[in-house]
């Protein structure tokens, strides 16, 4: 039997679905918003209905954006002919906060795994390669994570890119085998973005 009344039981519940919040970080973050003002429950709560209301895919990138264009793409800063491919928008954050690369992204929404039933026309390739048809892009970064699904996506991109003349590039050593990028230290990120290799 719970000790504690339902509503704080369902709240705990939710809080430890989220990724790495085990039951005891839940109960804490319970309390926290338990012991809150009130304004900071709402205020948490009208975030968390925006995100899942408001929150879209960028029309041109597939990045998350409050717009059709998310803030990448619509800067007049960024180099718009080199494209760095990213799984998630997790690593594109990643990369972003380094503040090494000043291309622009292509966001992949995950990688090839059949044992996962994650096939490429689940992924936003097929928006690859029409955007690179259709833009004067040089080159493209396959940053996928150097694991083996971010491999196998790798290779099917440049199977599929390289008819088009771009030069392929894919993020250099440093990055540990079977990490993912959204994890790796920025200095790591760098000394990655900076070593690129021919793919």
């Amino acid at each position: 039997m719970e000790p504690y009344p339902k509503s704080i039981v369902r709240l705990i519940n939710l809080l430890s679905e989220l990724p790495g919040i085990g039951r005891k970080s839940a109960t804490r973050m319970a309390f926290h918003i338990l012991h809150a003002p009130k304004t900071y429950g709402e205020n948490l709560s009208d975030a968390i209905r925006a995100v899942k209301e408001t929150l879209r895919l960028c029309e041109r990138c597939f990045n998350l954006s409050d717009d059709p264009l998310c803030a990448i793409c619509r800067s007049p800063k960024r180099d718009s002919q080199v494209l760095c491919v990213v799984e998630t928008p997790s690593d594109l954050i990643a990369i972003e906060q380094t503040g090494a690369f000043h291309g622009l992204y292509h966001v992949l929404h995950g990688s090839i795994d059949p044992i996962q039933g994650m096939g490429p026309e689940k992924l936003k390739i097929a928006a690859l390669t029409e955007r690179v048809k259709r833009e004067p892009i040089r080159e493209i970064i396959l940053a996928t994570n150097p694991n083996a699904s971010g491999t196998a996506t790798a290779l099917y991109l440049r199977k599929l890119l390289q008819p088009l003349g771009v030069r392929l590039t894919r993020l250099a050593q440093g990055i540990p085998v079977g990490g993912d990028i959204e994890f790796v230290d920025s200095q790591t990120l760098v000394a990655s973005l900076k070593q690129r290799l021919e793919f």
